[in-house]
């Protein structure tokens, strides 16, 4: 199957619209089940499906020239987690924008980050503290979106961006601290 995919995303970064479909056809259980692992750690009314998520996403991800970069399966996973991101970043934006006055609302986030959860910290403030990290250490925002946005264990993550799993045991750890120091600051 990895050398379909591989062929698959060779073709698409050649222009071939029907690869990068065959592409999404091949992903699209594993997606869908990433994205509703992803709803489910979000509390609150939910009017947003793991269908409608990977559709959004893979709208967004075709509206791109993603597939310039799409060398491999992980390759393609790291950019539908961000695709992903984007969607409920954008959802959550709504959401507030909807609600007049007020505190905005809070999220609380994925389980393993347990300072998050104890401290409901919001998507919002979590997609910005994360943009600033990607400045400093783009591997580790990486890193975060992928265990976060895309459910991944650290094997995967090491695997979708080619490193090994040590380093993202590290990569972790750090972004964690980083973003509880960032997040405190607020």
């Amino acid at each position: 199957m990895a050398g379909d995919i591989t062929e698959l995303l060779n073709r698409a970064h050649g222009g071939d619209r029907q690869a990068a479909d065959n592409v999404l056809a091949l992903l699209y259980d594993e997606l869908r089940n990433i994205a509703g692992a992803q709803l489910r750690r979000r509390a609150g009314a939910q009017t947003l499906q793991p269908t409608g998520l990977v559709n959004e996403a893979y709208l967004r991800l075709m509206g791109r020239s993603a597939g310039d970069s799409w060398k491999s399966r992980g390759h393609f996973l790291c950019f539908a987690a961000k695709a992903m991101r984007s969607v409920l970043v954008d959802h959550a934006r709504r959401r507030q924008s909807e609600k007049r006055g007020g505190d905005r609302s809070r999220e609380p986030l994925h389980e393993a980050i347990a300072w998050f959860t104890e401290n409901n910290i919001d998507l919002l403030s979590l997609d910005e503290a994360l943009t600033r990290l990607g400045a400093e250490d783009a591997r580790q925002r990486q890193v975060v979106e992928l265990r976060f946005f895309a459910g991944l264990d650290n094997a995967a993550v090491g695997e979708a961006i080619g490193t090994s799993r040590a380093t993202v045991e590290r990569d972790w750890a750090a972004a964690r601290a980083w973003l509880m120091r960032y997040m405190d600051d607020d």
